[in-house]
């Protein structure tokens, strides 16, 4: 694509901001016009980014003619009409993590997209990190045999939206948010095992959830608080293979250790990032040099614009020099675990996949 890739953001608001900040390092990009309903928020944004056109409605800015793609950056249960609306107008979509508020509304993009003949890009940014990349090469390597179980972690000691202090109140409300920690911090660490464990296919899910620590009265009644804090699953894939999960937006704990992988032949830590082997009776504990390996990653393989960061590979993906990621199916496996969690806190039972994707419900809001 010689001339710029061209651009629509629909949504004004915190997460745009970040969004406008990396396109502004991207060559090759134009942000052509910005949506939201916040007058001045939209007002705002194209001030600071100088983006030319400004609407007040979704609707509105795709009735323009001259987008290549759309940047979904709503709360979680407006995802599918903005993304299904874009679609059908004919744009690519980059949306906001997570996916949808529900599995079902996460279905229906995708279905969409594929029935429109339009790519679909989840921001999943764990997925170009350097701990990501060093990871599958090890596995790509055979270095970790058969791998037979996964951790994922992710950890705030108090860091609720809006209660402790940051954020707006719609981040802890479930009719928008759809969620609490699992669909806020849950979706990066979920998805990025499901990417190195190559998306397997969901058997059976055991999950609870907890809203236990005090919090300011105040700030309880006026954010109308009702999503998780705390989350924890264990999921059964196809194969011999499981995967255990605990998401804390609060505990009264030091921290968790990072995610992991385990395998027949080795091991990996993701955070701090180390590798785990053993030879006889010795035990090996390897370190590895990430900046070293990223620099020759971008110099000698030129990966940097191709998978430095997901807008990054977004955009290269839409300029057709690389085939993109498959981050929708990713994201939509993500949505069928976190859903089954939350179906099985809520029976107090294992639930299988089917029954998840047999039982979502749409939650979405009208645009």
């Amino acid at each position: 694509m010689e001339r710029p890739v061209r651009i629509g953001i629909i949504g004004c608001g915190q997460i745009a901001q970040i969004h406008l900040q990396n396109y502004s390092r991207i060559s090759g990009v134009e942000i052509v016009a910005c949506a939201d309903i916040d007058a001045a928020a939209a007002d705002s944004t194209a001030a600071i980014f100088s983006i030319p056109n400004v609407y007040y409605r979704t609707q509105e800015l795709l009735q323009r003619d001259d987008l290549d793609a759309v940047d979904v950056c709503l709360h979680n249960n407006l995802h599918m009409p903005a993304t299904v609306a874009a679609l059908e107008r004919g744009f690519h979509v980059y949306c906001e993590k997570p996916m949808a508020g529900s599995y079902r509304d996460a279905v229906t993009m995708l279905e969409c997209a594929r029935e429109k003949g339009k790519m679909l890009h989840i921001q999943l940014g764990f997925l170009y990190s350097d701990e990501t990349r060093a990871a599958k090469e090890l596995i790509d390597s055979g270095l970790l045999g058969e791998i037979y179980h996964a951790r994922s972690t992710g950890f705030r000691r108090r860091g609720r939206p809006y209660v402790d202090g940051y954020g707006k109140a719609p981040f802890v409300q479930k009719a928008i948010a759809g969620g609490g920690a699992l669909y806020d911090m849950g979706v990066y660490h979920i998805s990025q095992l499901l990417y190195l464990l190559g998306n397997p296919k969901v058997e059976r899910i055991t999950g609870k959830t907890y809203q236990k620590l005090p919090m300011d009265e105040e700030r309880r009644r006026t954010a109308g608080y009702s999503v998780e804090e705390l989350a924890m699953g264990f999921v059964r894939f196809e194969g011999d293979l499981t995967m255990d999960i605990i998401e804390a937006w609060a505990i009264e704990l030091d921290g968790f250790e990072g995610s992991s992988l385990v395998g027949t032949k080795g091991g990996i830590r993701l955070q701090p990032f180390g590798y785990y082997h053993s030879v006889g009776d010795l035990d090996l504990n390897a370190t590895a040099n990430l900046s070293g390996a990223r620099f020759r990653w971008n110099s000698l393989r030129g990966e940097g614009e191709l998978f430095g960061s997901s807008q990054q590979h977004w955009i290269a993906a839409l300029q057709g020099r690389v085939s993109l990621l498959p981050t929708a199916e990713i994201a939509l496996n993500t949505m069928l675990i976190s859903e089954g969690i939350y179906l099985s806190a809520e029976r107090g039972e294992e639930v299988t996949a089917e029954e998840v994707k047999a039982l979502s419900k749409s939650t979405a809001l009208p645009l």
